[in-house]
């Protein structure tokens, strides 16, 4: 939480604290702790107070307890004399690293790929993630308290988790790193994470904790939120937009009825711009290689310009849309077996004899390949 809170003693309602009341907190916390060495005392900074009282809601005894018992465990831990030969043995399969580069907000980046798990050791795998996390704090810029990690679930399955691993990693960062992770990118995660990503319960959780701004999920189009599922039915020919084989190829508009070829991911570039996913995860784009016009999923990059589209959509019937391509036209259906993004201008309106304009079905979102935001403080 970036923003101090307070109980109202008329409604319960949370309201702000004011900076001088945030500040008269640090300090209490501080004279509470009392007299430190000089190793110690850089850990207990207005800095790293405030972000003790933050994961704790700014209730001062709670922070106050967490914040002795981090300074125990460095005392104790040193995490600082971690040193590369200690761990290097941990490292040999890029399990965890930081990155050369940062975030659009300046937070440095820590990929983290638990398929390459390459040792039995708890006090191992623990010891090399207290070094990776070190180094990353080291590297943020001055401005910054927070990183980014990139969780990539590739060819991971349930042999590479062990819950004492879990367990440790788990009151290591909740205990000792408050506040510290911004963000985190789960890339491809493992289908039994899913019913724990609906769009409503993730949303309304992440807003509650104050872990997000509720203006993410507001705005014109709040129901396109990252992973929403979309299903686009011609109205000319009557029939879905289909990735043939699951993707790899043309665009068709010849299925009667949906079903997974038929239903398109999501991915949310700005407020304005997407890129849609077909069901083996290639991305609809424009045919580059051939006329530029045809309509495709061969694409695995889902940044790519032929890949991003704007979706336009009825003022008076939402379900309603039409797809503006990157090449500044729109999509057409002119046969069954023919999409292209060739359609000119406004000119049509939105009737049943516009073949830019498709009946749009939301059957879901915030499902596979998502970008979570995620709370490390509790």
């Amino acid at each position: 939480m970036s923003a101090g809170l307070k109980k109202s003693s008329s409604n319960g309602c949370e309201k702000p604290l004011t900076s001088e009341e945030q500040q008269a907190k640090i300090n209490e916390v501080r004279r509470l702790i009392g007299p430190l060495p000089d190793k110690l005392s850089i850990y207990c900074s207005d800095a790293s107070i405030s972000r003790h009282l933050r994961a704790r809601n700014w209730n001062i005894k709670k922070a106050t307890k967490m914040l002795k018992g981090t300074l125990k465990w460095r005392a104790e831990y040193k995490p600082e004399e971690i040193r590369w030969e200690e761990i290097a043995c941990e490292a040999e399969t890029g399990k965890i690293y930081r990155t050369n580069f940062i975030d659009k907000h300046g937070r440095s980046v820590l990929v983290m790929r638990p398929s390459c798990q390459n040792t039995k050791s708890t006090k191992g795998q623990i010891r090399y993630l207290v070094y990776c996390m070190e180094n990353v704090i080291l590297n943020l810029p001055a401005e910054q308290e927070q990183m980014v990690w990139l969780i990539d679930f590739h060819g991971f399955n349930l042999s590479h988790i062990s819950v004492k691993v879990t367990k440790e990693t788990a009151h290591v960062l909740q205990d000792h790193y408050p506040e510290r992770l911004g963000v985190a990118i789960l890339y491809n995660p493992p289908k039994f994470f899913e019913p724990f990503f609906t769009a409503e319960t993730l949303a309304n959780r992440l807003v509650a904790e104050a872990l997000i701004k509720p203006s993410l999920f507001d705005g014109p189009d709040k129901d396109f939120v990252e992973g929403t599922r979309l299903q686009l039915k011609s109205v000319t020919v009557n029939k879905y937009l289909c990735a043939e084989d699951g993707g790899g190829t043309n665009i068709v508009a010849n299925r009667a009825s949906p079903s997974d070829w038929e239903t398109y991911r999501l991915g949310k570039i700005n407020d304005k711009t997407f890129n849609l996913r077909v069901y083996n995860k290639k991305f609809i784009g424009l045919d580059t290689k051939g006329n530029g016009v045809d309509v495709v999923a061969v694409s695995s990059e889902p940044g790519a310009p032929s890949n991003t589209f704007e979706i336009v959509r009825n003022p008076d019937d939402k379900s309603r849309v039409r797809i503006k391509a990157p090449n500044g036209k729109f999509l057409q259906v002119k046969t069954e077996k023919l999409v292209t993004a060739d359609y000119v201008g406004n000119n049509g309106g939105w009737g049943n004899d516009n073949p830019s304009v498709f009946l749009m079905t939301i059957t879901g979102g915030l499902q596979g390949d998502i970008y979570l935001t995620v709370d490390c403080s509790n």
